[in-house]
């Protein structure tokens, strides 16, 4: 049986590039490779550096989720250093993380994902026609009014963090920013621009508090068709879209998930312990391996370099991994793929791949043993179990999360006390630090370690990481190739598929994606990612 091969450069990733070779047998993709074609090496930058050096340089990791990597670098050096953190303090990275995180949401969905149901392989689907007129790059109605509604929250960011992206208003002991009531009142004003504009309006069709009544498979069907304005949403098109064009029937993936948890409760984490994190969280963490839900531990993540263009070494968690020292890399076509091929490096947790992203933290939120302050949310438990993971599922797991986090902001914002601390100056000193979040695209951690004042060792693992990394030491591939796997291409010049796959991951960037024939050099297709 003849086998195909394709290789598709670039698909996006964090600030980089990400690519892809495709191995089809009678139109099923039987192996698929990532492969990240950039070196960046931030963690050989912030060697040798002031320990405070990352507030300022690591939020450039990103030009899309700055604010994540600043929540982490600050909490690196609060477990380090063992500050104090105010209930403000704790309320304002929150409220930061959270805007960042629901900006991200309309602009991926209408400006990343989207699009491609627009594509010419669904259009003898009866719903071709109205997904065209709303999602079609930039002359879709949606398209136009999501992406410019995506700019509100980031706003509210801007107003307590001074600019958005790029800001470093969180630091080791709270937060450098004191708000006023014009401050608070003007954001609340803002989120409800952007409820009115586009979350109940166009997204929903209904009320907040109707949404979040959903809580099972079945309830979110009913809901579906309870009335013309909740089904002729633009949920409701993509849920009905998605099913009649088979979104749900492929890009299911490693079927085992983790996420660090996120939104420090106000109340529970005021002296940073990284024993006391998990407890303190609202968004909780986890790692689910498909069947049993177990307790988040970050001693358990090991990056592999196997297939890495980097020295040699043994997998090692972050706190043991020696500066990145690279090797000679090759381009996709002439890559290796029984040895090196790309420049992410491969988490496992308790030796496991994982997905990190919005389905995993929804399947956290399912979790029974959740906290009384932690999000309890049942319906992606009972998605799981009804359909399981694909595509149209990881899609809609991140548009789930707006509604809550609408709700969250506009509580927290309300919970501030402007005449209350909101930096605690600390201590400095040597030692080790871990600070995490839930970036847009999923679980993002910082690992520090400060000797004579300095930074010793500082390693970042992003979703990206744990999403595009090759196969480990024992040839178990990555998440994204696991997602590729299976998927049937209609048409290998034009194979939509592997970006739709790709994309529900949240590839960061959008670029020109080609597939080129292996044999003759010609170029295939070329579209938007």
């Amino acid at each position: 049986m003849a086998t195909k091969e394709l290789n598709i450069s670039p698909v996006g990733r964090v600030e980089g590039d990400l690519d892809v070779k495709v191995f089809m047998e009678d139109g099923v993709v039987t192996r698929a490779h990532t492969q990240a074609a950039m070196f960046r090496g931030f963690e050989r930058i912030m060697a040798g550096k002031d320990p405070q050096s990352g507030l300022i340089v690591t939020p450039r990791i990103c030009g899309i989720c700055g604010g994540s990597h600043l929540y982490c670098a600050s909490s690196a050096l609060d477990t380090a250093w063992g500050t104090k953190l105010s209930p403000n303090a704790l309320l304002l990275r929150a409220i930061g993380q959270a805007t960042e995180t629901i900006q991200s949401i309309p602009r991926w969905f209408y400006a990343i994902f989207a699009t491609d149901m627009a594509n010419k392989k669904f259009a003898s689907k009866p719903l071709y026609q109205e997904v065209v007129k709303r999602f079609a790059a930039y002359t879709g109605t949606s398209f136009q009014s999501g992406v410019t509604a995506s700019g509100r929250p980031v706003e509210v960011y801007a107003l307590f963090g001074g600019q958005w992206p790029h800001s470093s208003y969180m630091v080791p002991g709270g937060v450098m920013c004191a708000p006023t009531l014009k401050d608070i009142t003007r954001a609340h004003a803002i989120m409800n621009q952007f409820r009115n504009d586009w979350l109940e309006t166009t997204w929903l069709g209904c009320s907040i508090e109707r949404y979040l009544q959903i809580k099972s498979w079945d309830d979110l069907m009913a809901w579906v068709e309870e009335n013309e304005s909740q089904r002729n949403s633009d949920l409701g098109l993509f849920i009905r879209a998605s099913l009649e064009f088979g979104l749900d029937k492929f890009g299911q993936g490693v079927g085992k998930y983790i996420a660090y948890g996120t939104y420090l409760h106000k109340d529970r984490y005021n002296t940073p312990t990284i024993d006391g994190r998990n407890q303190a969280l609202i968004s909780a963490s986890g790692f689910f391996d498909g069947k049993n839900y177990h307790d988040f531990d970050h001693k358990q993540i090991f990056e592999h370099v196997d297939h890495s263009w980097f020295e040699h070494h043994d997998p090692a968690h972050p706190w043991d991994e020696p500066l990145p020292s690279p090797v000679v890399s090759q381009n996709l076509e002439n890559s290796d793929f029984n040895g090196k091929y790309s420049w992410a490096k491969a988490p496992r947790y308790m030796g496991q791949a994982a997905e990190a992203g919005p389905l995993a933290r929804v399947i956290m939120n399912a979790n029974p043993n959740n906290l009384d302050h932690q999000i309890q949310d049942p319906l992606f438990g009972d998605i799981m179990d009804k359909i399981g993971p694909s595509v149209f599922t990881r899609t809609l797991a991140r548009v789930h999360e707006a509604p809550r986090l609408y709700n969250y902001i506009n509580e927290w914002l309300s919970q501030i006390r402007l005449d209350d601390e909101f930096y605690i100056k600390p201590e400095e000193k040597d030692g080790k630090g871990f600070g995490a979040t839930e970036a847009a695209r999923g679980a993002l951690a910082h690992w520090i370690e400060i000797e004579g004042g300095v930074i010793k060792n500082y390693q970042v693992v992003a979703p990206t990481t744990w999403n595009v990394g090759p196969n480990d030491a024992e040839g178990k591939s990555g998440p994204i190739e696991a997602a590729l796997e299976g998927t049937e291409i209609e048409d290998p010049h034009d194979p939509v598929e592997v970006g739709m796959v790709a994309r529900s991951f949240d590839s960061c960037l959008v670029c020109t994606v080609h597939a080129h024939d292996k044999k003759s050099g010609k170029e295939l297709a070329k579209f938007k990612l």
